[in-house]
């Protein structure tokens, strides 16, 4: 007779073992758990090549009695058809289970994909870290144009046509100097996941200065005797703060570094010595450089002291609540200049900024603090100073390496009369006395 629900409910755990037939192969055996509970697990059997074989079809109440038939009049049709149910059914797990494991590994590789930001994050602690400024200047540039429009896709999937989005929008402003750097940037964080073979590929591959900002020209920009003459006059009708001044003529008396001004320090300045170490760690080349001022440098760096409220700071920025005392930004002096030659900027001048927006404006190409630095080169050179010795001055590093190696006098004595020189000539042009112009040789 075939089972019924009613007589599964009425089992006893004292049938424990019974195997109750429902026909047609299908065999259940009673099992009783623990606190009494029943359950009849069924398997149906079959001969297969001249062997019995047992498929499993469900265990009451779990399954109903109808599942459990309906399973085993599935296993008859594919045994009809040719198929060995019990295998079938293996092999049907082994399937999800292989499914399983795909979906596993496919999202622990999702996990392990890192997005751009997650990959910059790992290059701002690697090898920006080692960077002077640690990598800030370029944290400010990705987190303005690059980390906006791609930060969140996975670093892999990035392709070249990402990145000149990328560039496009910047050189769409006007910044091709800032494209060209962001290209670069982006070439060495990529650079530094193929490496670690984070990425496959290097996205910026084949992209060129010159489908971005272009090829970047030098500037040659050189004051001229009568430009320095003029520039007192400009500096007082440009009303600017007057440590910048003095940073001005300092520029051209020591041709130091904006930077390397900015972040001096007093205790790194003797005034009775006449000397100012500029330390490695303000140095560009990490080359710590003693500087002889001459005395028209020495009594702008003794103003810059008289002016700085800071004990420790020659030119401290603007005290601001619960921050620690540092430099100014030597930006600020930058952008001091650049508002004060608008004639040659394709803008209109920003709100607050100085009303004396051509002041500065001397000859017919603007000028920075970078190219005063080259001004003082070009007079040293031209007093008959030696081209080592106003490298020397600059503190550029020799770039042949053999030289670097064997070639250690460090024109200390030169260099403090090159400073001199150039400090003789500034005070003779603002002096008047030096007459400027083509004359006639005597006969």
């Amino acid at each position: 007779m075939a089972l019924t629900e009613l007589a599964l409910k009425a089992l006893k755990p004292s049938a424990t073992g019974t195997n109750l037939r429902d026909g047609g192969n299908l065999v259940g055996t009673v099992r009783a758990k623990a606190g009494g509970a029943i359950s009849v697990t069924f398997s149906y059997t079959y001969k297969r090549e001249g062997k019995f074989k047992e498929l499993a079809c469900g265990t009451w109440p779990a399954v109903s009695l109808k599942n459990i038939r309906l399973a085993r009049d599935q296993a008859r049709t594919q045994i009809e058809e040719g198929i060995d149910p019990a295998e079938r059914k293996r092999a049907e797990k082994l399937e999800t289970r292989l499914a399983d494991a795909e979906r596993i590994n496919t999202a622990l590789q999702l996990i392990a994909r890192m997005t751009v930001r997650q990959l910059f994050d790992k290059w701002l602690a690697g090898d920006l870290a080692g960077r002077k400024d640690l990598g800030a200047e370029t944290k400010r540039g990705f987190e303005k144009d690059v980390l906006p429009m791609i930060g969140d896709r996975f670093a892999d999937s990035i392709k070249r046509a990402d990145i000149m989005q990328v560039l496009d929008v910047i050189t769409k402003r006007g910044a091709d100097r800032l494209a060209n750097r962001t290209l670069s940037e982006l070439r060495q964080m990529f650079g530094y996941a193929v490496i670690r073979e984070w990425v496959p590929l290097d996205p910026t591959v084949s992209i060129q200065k010159k489908n971005v900002g272009g090829a970047e020209v030098e500037r040659e920009r050189v004051l001229s005797p009568n430009e320095i003459k003029a520039l007192p006059a400009a500096l007082k009708d440009a009303e600017l703060i007057d440590s910048t001044k003095h940073v001005v003529w300092l520029i051209l008396a020591t041709t130091a570094r904006i930077g390397e001004i900015v972040k001096a320090k007093k205790i790194d300045i003797n005034i009775d010595a006449a000397t100012w170490r500029i330390p490695a760690t303000n140095a560009k080349n990490d080359d710590e450089q003693v500087v002889h001022l001459s005395p028209f440098a020495l009594a702008h760096m003794k103003k810059l002291v008289d002016l700085s409220k800071s004990k420790v700071w020659l030119i401290p920025a603007r005290a601001k609540e619960g921050k620690d005392e540092t430099h100014q930004d030597p930006k600020s002096i930058t952008k001091q200049i650049s508002d004060r030659q608008l004639k040659f900027a394709e803008r209109e001048a920003h709100t607050g900024r100085s009303a004396n927006e051509n002041a500065l404006v001397l000859g017919e190409e603007k000028w920075t603090p970078h190219d005063l630095r080259r001004t003082s080169a070009t007079i040293m050179q031209s007093l008959g100073v030696l081209p080592a010795v106003v490298e020397a001055c600059l503190n550029h590093r020799e770039e042949n390496r053999m030289k670097r190696i064997y070639q250690r006098h460090d024109y200390a004595e030169e260099k403090k009369e090159a400073w001199r020189l150039m400090g003789d000539r500034l005070e003779a042009l603002l002096s008047g006395n030096v007459i400027i112009g083509s004359f006639p040789k005597s006969a």
